[in-house]
C-alpha cells in the first residue's frame, strides 16, 4: 500500500496562501508471493516455482503478464542465467481450477502472458526449471530468482523473489579397472578403484565410506594401497582368502570436496571432482 500527499496554493494580490496537506493511500488490489518447492539445489536438479496471486479488488484483472528472470546475474559485459525453463511445464489455476495453458512468449527470461483474475479471486502459476551449467555449486552458491507481474489495472509492477541455495553434500562415484585384462595362473593382477566426489562437501571418517568387492578369481596374497600409501589388513581393510571377500574398514577412506571454477569466457561452472585411488594387487 502506497501513500501520497497533496497541497494546494491560493494566490491573490501578490499574496500566496498554502492549504493544509492531505494524505491518501493507493490500495494495491493485486498481491503476489513466490515460493520454491525445495530450498536447495544440485547440478541438474528440477526446481519448481509457485507464484500466488490475489485480487482483492471489486473488478476482474485481465491481460496480466508474469516475467521471471530465471536467476540471471551479471557476468563480464553481459549476464548468464542459471535456470532453464522446462518446456510445457507451466500451469495456471484460478480459485483452485486448472485453466487453459497460458501462453509462454519467451523462455529466457520466462514470460507468461494472458493471465486473468476475477474480482476477489486467487490464482496460482506453477512452472518447472532445470539447474544448468551457469548455476554456482559451491557451498556458498545460491540462485536469486525474481519475477515481475504487470498488466492493466496495476499502476506499479509487482516484484517477488525467492532464493535457493546449493546443497551442502558429497556426491560420490566409483569406477573399477583391471590390468592386465588377460592373466594366467600364478600371475599378478591389479584392480584399481577410483572414487570421485562431485559434491561441495568432503567426506569424513564418520561418513563411513566403505569399498567392498568379491574377487573372482580369488587373489592370494594381496597388497592394498590408497593413493600410493600402503594399507594394513585388519586395521584398514579385511580380506577373506577363502572367499575373495574384500572390504575397507569404516572411516579409513575420506574423499575431498570438488572444486568449482567459472569459465572466464563462457561463464559456465566447471567441476574438478575430489578423488582417491585404491589399488589392490594380488596373485591369481
Amino acid at each position: 500500500m502506497a501513500t501520497f500527499t497533496n497541497q494546494a496554493f491560493l494566490s491573490y494580490r501578490n499574496n500566496i496562501t498554502a492549504s493544509n496537506i492531505v494524505t491518501g493511500e493507493i490500495r494495491e488490489v493485486l498481491t503476489a508471493a513466490k515460493t520454491a518447492v525445495t530450498d536447495t539445489y544440485t547440478a541438474g536438479d528440477t526446481l519448481t516455482y509457485v507464484i500466488s496471486l490475489v485480487n482483492t479488488g471489486a473488478s476482474a484483472l485481465t491481460g496480466l503478464t508474469v516475467t521471471d528472470d530465471l536467476g540471471a546475474y551479471p557476468f563480464g559485459t553481459g549476464s548468464v542465467t542459471p535456470l532453464s525453463y522446462t518446456d510445457g511445464s507451466v500451469r495456471y489455476f484460478v480459485n483452485g481450477t486448472l485453466q487453459p495453458t497460458p501462453t509462454v512468449t519467451t523462455v529466457s527470461p520466462l514470460t507468461v502472458t494472458g493471465l486473468s483474475l476475477p474480482a476477489g479471486g486467487s490464482g496460482i502459476l506453477i512452472y518447472e526449471t532445470t539447474v544448468n551449467n551457469f548455476a554456482p555449486l559451491g557451498r556458498d552458491g545460491s540462485i536469486l530468482n525474481t519475477a515481475t507481474v504487470t498488466g492493466a489495472g496495476i499502476p506499479t509492477p509487482i516484484t517477488v523473489s525467492e532464493t535457493v541455495t546449493a546443497e551442502a553434500a558429497a556426491f560420490l562415484t566409483i569406477s573399477k579397472a583391471i590390468s592386465p585384462a588377460s592373466v594366467a595362473d600364478n600371475e599378478s593382477l591389479t584392480y584399481t578403484f577410483v572414487i570421485q566426489n562431485f559434491g561441495n562437501t568432503a567426506t569424513v571418517a564418520t561418513d563411513e565410506v566403505i569399498i567392498s568387492d568379491s574377487f573372482d578369481p580369488i587373489l592370494n596374497p594381496i597388497t592394498v594401497t590408497l593413493d600410493g600409501t600402503p594399507l594394513t589388513e585388519g586395521t584398514d581393510y579385511t580380506y577373506d582368502e577363502t572367499t575373495g571377500a574384500f572390504a575397507t574398514l569404516p572411516g579409513q577412506i575420506t574423499i575431498p570436496a570438488a572444486t568449482y571454477t567459472q569459465n572466464p569466457t563462457t561463464g559456465e561452472w566447471e567441476v574438478e571432482p575430489g578423488s582417491v585411488t585404491l589399488t589392490v594387487v594380488g596373485t591369481v
